[in-house]
C-alpha cells in the first residue's frame, strides 16, 4: 500500500501538469482566435476566386491552359497535411489515416502514386515506414504565410505541367468549430469545369486583354489562395484540437487530484486510528 509520503508526491506532480495543461490551453486559445481571424477573412475570397475558375473553364476552353488540361491518369500526387507538433488529440492522426486510404485506394485501381507532405506528423510517420516522400516541407505550423504557398504551389503545378505526375489530392483537415474538425480529399488539379444544370444557358464571357493572358494569370494566382486556404484552416483546426486536448487533460487532472486527494485523507485517517490504537493499548497494557 502506497505511504503517505508517496501519495503526496503523486498529487503534486499531478497538480504540476495540471497547471501546463492549463497554460498550454490559455496559449492554444490565444493562437486559435489569431488562426481563426486570418482564415475568416480570406475565406469569401478563396470561394469566391474558385466559383470563377470553375464558370471559367468550361469544357470547350481547356486547351487554354495545361492546369485546366486533363490527361490519362497514370501517376497522381498526394499532399498531406499535418502540424509539425503534436499533443493534439486525434488531429495528425485522422488525416494521416485519410492520406493512407486514398494512397492505397489509388494504388488498387492501377495508379502509381507519389507522396508529398507537410508537417513534421506526416513526414515521421512515413519515413518509420520506409516510404519514400517526393517533397517535404517543415517547420510551418504557426508560421503560416502566404510565401510559404506560393512555394507549395508553384511545386505542384511546375510538376503537373512537365507531367511529373497528372492528377493532385490535397489531404488537409478544415476548421469547422472549435470542437469539430472534417477532414477533407480536395483534387487540386486538373482545375475541374463546372456542371451546368441541365436547360441553364451558359455563360458568354468576353476576355480581356485575351483569353490565354487571363488563365495565365488567374490560374496560378487560384492555385495559390487554395493551398493557403488549406493551410489556415489546418492551422486553425490544429489549435483548436490542442486547445480541447489539453481541457481534457486539466479536467483529468483535476479528476485524479480529487482521487488522490481522498486516498491521502483514507490513509492518513487509518494512520491516525492505528497510532491511537496502539496509544490505549500501551496504557491498557500499563495497567495491568
Amino acid at each position: 500500500m502506497a505511504t503517505l509520503r508517496d501519495i503526496k508526491r503523486r498529487i503534486n506532480s499531478v497538480k504540476s501538469t495540471a497547471k501546463i495543461t492549463r497554460a498550454m490551453k490559455m496559449v492554444s486559445a490565444a493562437k486559435l482566435r489569431r488562426a481563426q481571424e486570418r482564415m475568416f477573412a480570406l475565406r469569401p475570397y478563396a470561394e469566391k476566386i474558385s466559383d470563377v475558375l470553375a464558370s471559367l473553364s468550361q469544357p470547350t476552353e481547356q486547351d487554354v491552359h495545361p492546369l485546366l488540361r486533363p490527361r490519362p491518369r497514370k501517376t497522381v500526387e498526394v499532399l498531406i497535411l499535418t502540424s509539425d507538433k503534436g499533443l493534439c488529440g486525434a488531429f495528425n492522426t485522422n488525416v494521416i489515416k485519410a492520406g493512407v486510404d486514398l494512397i492505397n485506394r489509388l494504388k488498387s485501381e492501377g495508379f502509381e502514386v507519389s507522396i508529398s507532405t507537410i508537417g513534421r506528423k506526416a513526414r515521421e510517420y512515413f519515413r518509420r515506414r520506409h516510404v519514400e516522400l517526393r517533397q517535404v516541407w517543415t517547420g510551418l505550423s504557426g508560421k503560416i504565410t502566404y510565401s510559404s504557398a506560393q512555394e507549395v504551389a508553384q511545386d505542384l503545378m511546375e510538376n503537373y505541367i512537365n507531367e511529373t505526375f497528372d492528377e493532385v489530392y490535397l489531404v488537409y483537415n478544415e476548421f469547422k468549430t472549435v470542437v469539430s474538425q472534417r477532414v477533407v480529399e480536395l483534387r487540386l488539379l486538373p482545375i475541374a469545369p463546372v456542371e451546368h444544370e441541365e436547360g441553364r444557358e451558359m455563360k458568354d464571357f468576353l476576355f480581356e486583354p485575351s483569353e490565354e493572358e487571363v488563365f495565365n494569370r488567374l490560374l496560378p494566382k487560384s492555385m495559390e489562395i487554395l493551398v493557403y486556404r488549406a493551410m489556415l484552416e489546418s492551422q486553425a483546426s490544429e489549435e483548436a484540437a490542442r486547445m480541447t486536448a489539453m481541457e481534457n487533460a486539466t479536467n483529468n487532472a483535476e479528476d485524479m487530484i480529487d482521487r488522490l486527494t481522498l486516498e491521502y485523507n483514507k490513509a492518513r485517517q487509518a494512520s491516525i486510528t492505528k497510532e491511537l490504537m496502539d496509544i490505549v493499548g500501551g496504557a491498557e497494557a500499563l495497567k495491568e
